[in-house]
């Protein structure tokens, strides 16, 4: 079985006033969205873990230690980390992070929940 890994940030610590989110975006929508993408890539049947962190030290090191548990296919990060610009840096970090710890995993990039299991069938099944 493939597995997948889903990388955000936490909801918790999102900058909900950053004018780049869509309006209206808030911790719940995000969880809802979250379980959405977890639901479409487990009914692709892969095995789905998240890592949602924060944007720190602090979760590039949660997110180094998951990524060092398994043996990922894929490693799909949300668009929430990429499409603001003030979250470049940590994007850029987390990109690293993949890159240094599992560099065996295709890394894929979705633009929103839904599209999450798209974006990694891109790469899961690329060989």
């Amino acid at each position: 079985m493939q597995r997948v890994l889903y990388v955000g940030q936490d909801p918790d610590t999102v900058d909900y006033s950053d004018p780049a989110l869509p309006p209206g975006a808030d911790a719940a929508k995000i969880r809802a969205g979250i379980d959405l993408a977890v639901r479409d890539l487990a009914a692709r049947g892969w095995q789905v873990d998240t890592c949602m962190i924060s944007p720190d030290g602090a979760g590039l090191r949660a997110l180094s230690s998951q990524l060092t548990s398994a043996t990922y296919a894929c490693v799909v990060i949300g668009g929430g980390m990429r499409i603001p610009p003030k979250s470049l840096l940590l994007f850029e970090r987390v990109l690293n992070t993949v890159h240094q710890a599992a560099p065996q995993a295709r890394i894929a990039f979705n633009t929103r929940p839904e599209d999450t299991a798209e974006a990694a069938a891109r790469w899961v099944d690329a060989g």
